[in-house]
């Protein structure tokens, strides 16, 4: 059979006037003798199966001119984001004083050169679009060899951008604790999984949370992969969150999220007495905040609609029910707030910073509050965190993550005695076993983080009232427990 596939290969090369590549090494195609094309080199087509004709090889790469940096083609990745065994295996969870914590591990961040970087340097781009750390740390990481381009060393951060330069930064991630609260699974069938998210979980990887998100827990802990985000609730929000475990289930009921035909049922405690009536809130909703995704109500936004009914009042705050009939970032957050009566224990939209008033009615003016919230360094994602010193957040944010990559070797090493000791005596060092990187790794890898000094939250404060309550569609409907602070005599205020 080799010999006749080897024969009929022959005479379709000769029919088009090229000769076939033979296969070297094992018989199987695989060219054991020459291995991979490294950087710079093409790739040699292989003999395709007998009968067919091979496709046309691939043109030569041309030569580079003396100091001309070679720039790969872009790769091709899959769509969607799947994570697997590889991913999980990152890291591990360990519980403390009712919290959930990451232990710190080695991450890349990936990234394709963006179209407004091309001709620009890339010390150009970290100072203007990547202010989350000095340039000084930039400088630092890239003498110790952690940004790559085009995976090579960047030695030179004077080095001007290509279109297709693929960016690679390896960073030390220290994940903020989320409640130990468990997710608690409420349906499970072949088209859908549905869980009880608790309150401070994100629903997917983002910002600082990678792990300690609902995608990674159901994952890691209860063998539930692949994974189809039907709709999102914010890290605060507790309550109802499917997941569809085929792209047919997650289309046909994204359908229904677009025709509005998904019913949808929240829960909150609020400050102050709510009318007794049915409250109808209309008012339009824009972002105005891009950085940190905080809201406001504006005429020029896009059109909102919230049905809120009193359920109990305690004499301080009122048990609401909510029913978003669109589907706004923080739509019920911001109309609540607006009416007057934000929820008790909101990190964002019940701050100081939007006047004496909370916002009620009408917000400060636009300058002022944006002012206010800047200073405060309003982030979601970080409130709640308590850092003693201004977090400066990842290096990472130098580069959103493309892709996932399971050869990182993102693990932390651990640490032997003599670097023990030494980690002993070093001044001011709160959480030295939460980073048991060696003391040299950590003078290069791990700068900020590894430093910090941080109060735990207590799981109290990673709890805010807002609940989503029940999620009904054609054919379906699922339902959680009222959470504790909606019970009509509750005082823990």
């Amino acid at each position: 059979g080799r010999f006749w596939s080897g024969y009929r290969a022959l005479q379709a090369g000769q029919r088009r006037g090229t000769r076939p590549v033979p296969p070297h090494g094992d018989g199987k195609g695989r060219d054991v003798e020459r291995g991979p094309p490294g950087p710079g080199e093409e790739q040699q087509p292989q003999p395709g199966p007998a009968g067919k004709e091979e496709a046309a090889p691939a043109p030569k790469k041309r030569r580079l001119a003396a100091g001309e940096r070679y720039v790969p083609p872009p790769r091709k990745l899959s769509t969607g984001v799947s994570f697997g065994a590889a991913h999980f295996a990152e890291t591990s969870y360990y519980f403390e004083g009712g919290l959930r914590k990451v232990r710190p591990y080695y991450f890349d961040f990936r990234t394709y050169c963006k179209g407004r970087w091309v001709g620009r340097s890339l010390l150009h781009v970290f100072s203007t679009e990547f202010r989350a750390q000095p340039l000084a740390y930039y400088r630092a990481a890239a003498r110790a060899g952690r940004l790559r381009l085009n995976e090579e060393p960047v030695r030179d951060l004077d080095v001007v951008l290509k279109n297709n330069d693929f960016l690679r930064n390896t960073v030390h991630r220290h994940e903020p604790p989320v409640t130990a609260q468990p997710i608690q699974i409420l349906a499970e069938d072949q088209e859908v999984v549905v869980v009880d998210k608790p309150s401070s979980l994100p629903v997917h990887p983002c910002g600082r949370f990678r792990h300690n998100t609902v995608i990674f827990i159901l994952g890691k802990e209860h063998g539930l992969q692949e994974l189809h985000t039907i709709h999102r609730l914010d890290r605060m929000t507790s309550g109802v969150l499917m997941f569809a475990k085929t792209v047919e289930v997650s289309k046909r009921i994204d359908e229904q999220v677009r025709e509005r035909q998904l019913e949808k049922e929240y829960v909150c405690r609020v400050v102050g007495e709510f009318p007794e009536h049915e409250v109808v809130c209309e008012e339009p909703i824009r972002l105005f905040l891009n950085k940190v995704g905080v809201c406001r109500v504006d005429p020029k936004g896009k059109f909102c609609k919230t049905i809120f009914q009193r359920l109990s009042y305690n004499g301080k705050s009122s048990v609401v029910k909510c029913l978003p009939h669109t589907g706004r970032t923080h739509q019920i957050r911001v109309h609540l707030q607006f009416l007057g009566h934000p929820i008790v224990n909101d990190p964002i939209y019940n701050m100081e910073a939007w006047g004496p008033d909370r916002g009620k009615g009408a917000l400060v003016e636009e300058h002022r509050s944006k002012q206010s919230l800047d200073i405060l360094g309003i982030m979601e994602e970080d409130l709640n965190s308590n850092a003693e010193s201004k977090d400066c957040g990842d290096s990472s944010d130098c580069a959103k993550p493309v892709q996932a990559d399971p050869s990182s070797g993102n693990s932390c090493p651990a640490e032997d005695a003599q670097d023990a000791e030494r980690d002993t005596q070093d001044a001011g060092r709160k959480d030295t076993a939460a980073c048991p990187l060696k003391f040299q790794e950590r003078r290069t890898l791990c700068v900020v983080e590894c430093k910090m000094i941080r109060r735990d939250p207590s799981p109290k404060e990673l709890v805010m009232y807002l609940h989503a309550l029940r999620y009904k569609g054609t054919g379906f409907e699922y339902c959680s427990r009222m959470p504790e602070w909606a019970a009509e005599d509750w005082r823990n205020e």
